[in-house]
């Protein structure tokens, strides 16, 4: 969640430091005559004077500068540059360690030679690794010898730097192994993979040589901002507009967020009902290795490109197709499959609350269970401010929703937030109070240990029938928010999966040189815990449908920590609490024996005993066994599920598009996706009624 602050700039004289410089003449000279030596600007240096003056002024944390935050930034700094630790010899890492306590002053005072020179020599092994691989392009791929018992570690963030040159060129041949055996996987042949590698590298050396000293000036300065946490953020005059380098392309595009992560460009999240979203196949954390225009475009090998160059070929007119290769998240030993997209605009009609009605039998009766789905927390500020009447927000809309779900005669609600990253904190406060009669909904404490508490700005209740709210992990700020104020409140049941965690208020800060994105407060429920880091863990779970160690606040290194502070005072409407046990034990004997709850179990299973690999095999026939292996699991239970639903049973794969993190319900009706009652919307409509049923037990008996 974002406040827009008022805006001001920080203007600092730049006193020079100097410290001892880092040799480099145990490195041989660049075999590129294009590679340029990169050096800071003045307006560099201003920048990050006031970067280091904002963050000890404004931050929510309250970091010391000093020796032991400088060895931080210094890890960090070489983690950014090489994640995988295929770039550097131990003897660079070793040459640096001059600058592991001396990063703090030298930002104190704008020099930024330290950062500059780790940037260019890390340039310079690039260069040098590209050049290596180049070798064996043509017909020299057939010199890798694939029968060899060869393996690549899937984690090399804690491996050992490699020793010297010989173990350096090593390493990059089986990394080369591994990139020619998923090509071959995705079924190319030697000659296309060849092909693919030529331009994947040509392409890598073109963009290598033209680096200038923003890229490394931002990398090295995200270092810095990064350890306080993984939102504060400094962009670059050129992504000033775009403040979030992690682009949505909502408009004319795919409906997805971005990020660039070693040399892949990452899905963080998709736009709710956008294209993305709708197609079903492209999931948060897939890595995406390709780029083809229409059904017939040239694949373009993207591997190693910037991050802005993705989205721009992303981008494109509405109606028209773009293809992406995916590496999926779910499985790194996979091939890569692709997968058709029709890139279009985010209709606003589609982002807004929506209901419907849904019919269970339960217990021997007819129910008829009303469901919003609330993709966003928006408002039209614009309108609102101009008088309109009429203006959208989430609120309003729910609160016409719920009036006529009433007329309708529902027996409860549920409300759907997955997928939804948040929004308004206005709005997520003003819907608490349709379902509740007076009280807090939110604690917002800021960096001086403040506390605002948010209160039900309207004493009526629209709606105060039975309820129940599903999240996912998907489900972050402002939903964290109205989905924590209901469990402490005990006023719905939380099912589902435990959500982001993202419980933190950023605002944004311009400066002489691009802007700063900074944390200033954190949320906190009525009951004083935090939603940050933990974020709503659901009263009743269901199968994980994303890896919580990939996706999350508690994935990203340096959130802030979880906490809690005092609460505040409520009136509780105790009546969730007691009635969790049988709940539970009720939605375990259905689950048991659902065909969609078996399903999902076991492709969470599946995944999790992919996530334990720790390194793939480089030997084609070892690689191919895997693979195939992985690909009958697969294919095993989605004929499992099959036979359950009374469908035919597939042959391979490539009879259906299955995706292992899709709704069941909507693989088995694919042509009805929007309307069809999934898995899980279902299970919530039968616990609430479980609750129902047991409420008016207790409420007949105490009568």
């Amino acid at each position: 969640m974002l406040f827009k602050a008022a805006a001001r700039t920080v203007s600092l004289a730049i006193s020079a430091t100097l410290i001892s410089s880092l040799s480099f003449a145990q490195i041989a000279p660049a075999t590129g005559q294009n590679l340029q030596e990169l050096s800071p600007s003045r307006e560099q240096a201003i920048a990050s004077v006031n970067v280091v003056q904002l963050l000890r002024r404004a931050h929510y944390e309250k970091i010391p500068l000093d020796d032991e935050h400088s060895s931080k930034i210094f890890d960090r700094y070489l983690v950014s540059l090489d994640p995988a630790r295929s770039f550097f010899l131990k003897t660079d890492v070793d040459g640096f360690e001059t600058y592991r306590t001396a990063l703090d002053n030298a930002l104190k005072t704008g020099d930024l030679s330290p950062g500059f020179k780790m940037y260019n020599r890390y340039q310079q092994r690039v260069e040098q690794r590209l050049h290596y691989l180049q070798t064996f392009t043509g017909n020299k791929l057939t010199d890798l010898d694939f029968e060899k018992n060869e393996s690549v570690l899937l984690d090399r963030s804690s491996a050992e730097w490699p020793a010297n040159q010989e173990a350096l060129e090593d390493l990059w041949r089986r990394q080369l192994k591994d990139s020619v055996l998923r090509l071959k996987l995705s079924g190319k042949s030697l000659d296309e993979v060849s092909t693919v590698l030529e331009k994947r590298f040509r392409s890598q050396l073109n963009r290598l040589y033209q680096s200038n000293n923003e890229d490394a000036f931002q990398v090295y300065i995200n270092s810095f901002t990064h350890i306080y946490d993984p939102h504060t953020q400094y962009f670059s005059p050129r992504n000033a507009e775009n403040f979030d380098i992690n682009m949505s392309l909502s408009l004319e595009g795919i409906g997805a967020v971005l990020q660039a992560e070693d040399e892949y460009t990452k899905v963080v999240s998709l736009v709710a009902k956008g294209p993305a979203d709708k197609a079903g196949q492209l999931k948060p954390a897939d890595k995406i290795v390709g780029v083809a225009q229409g059904a017939d475009g040239e694949m373009v090998d993207v591997l190693g490109w910037r991050l802005d160059e993705v989205v721009q070929l992303i981008r494109g007119p509405k109606s028209s197709v773009v293809r992406l290769e995916v590496i999926p998240s779910s499985s790194e030993q996979a091939g890569t499959r692709v997968y058709n997209i029709t890139r279009d605009k985010v209709k606003l009609e589609e982002q807004s609350a929506q209901k419907r009605v849904i019919e269970i039998e339960h217990s021997g009766k007819p129910y008829k269970l009303g469901v919003i789905q609330i993709p966003a927390f928006y408002i039209d500020f614009k309108a609102a401010q101009a008088g309109d009447p009429n203006y959208k927000s989430t609120t309003r809309d729910v609160k016409q929703l719920l009036k006529e779900l009433e007329e309708e005669g529902i027996d409860g609600l549920v409300v759907d937030l997955r997928s939804n990253g948040g929004g308004s904190l206005q709005e997520a406060n003003e819907l608490t109070g349709l379902f509740i009669p007076k009280g807090p909904t939110v604690l917002v404490r800021d960096g001086r240990g403040r506390i605002d508490v948010q209160q039900d700005p309207d004493a009526n209740m629209v709606y105060d029938g039975p309820m129940a709210v599903l999240v996912d992990r998907l489900s972050a700020s402002a939903s964290e928010i109205f989905a924590g104020a209901m469990q402490d409140y005990q006023r719905a049941l939380i099912v589902g999966g435990q959500t982001f965690g993202k419980g933190t208020v950023q605002t944004i800060q311009p400066l002489n040189h691009g802007q700063l994105k900074l944390t200033l407060a954190k949320f906190y429920r009525i009951s004083g815990k935090s939603t940050q880091h933990k974020g709503v863990v659901p009263d009743i779970a269901f199968p994980a449908l994303y890896d919580t160690k990939k996706i999350g606040e508690s994935a990203l290194d340096d959130a802030l920590p979880w906490d809690q502070i005092r609460p505040v005072a409520y009136m509780s409407f105790d009546a969730t609490e007691t009635h969790l046990n049988n709940l539970k034990t009720k939605h375990k004997q259905r689950a048991a024996n659902d065909p969609d709850f078996i399903y999902l179990l076991e492709q969470s299973s599946l995944r999790d005993q992919q996530q334990e690999l720790t390194k793939l095999s480089v030997n084609k026939s070892q690689r191919t066994k895997q693979y195939d292996e992985l690909n009958q699991q697969r294919l095993d239970i989605q004929n499992r599920y099959r036979t359950a639903k009374g469908l035919t049973k597939l042959d391979s794969l490539e009879d259906t598009e299955e995706d292992n993190l899709m709704t069941p319900s909507h693989q088995a009706n694919p042509e009805d996706n929007e309307q069809s009652d999934d898995a899980f919307i279902t299970e919530t409509g039968n616990i609430l009624l479980d609750y129902i049923n047991l409420s008016h037990r207790i409420a007949a008996n105490d009568s």
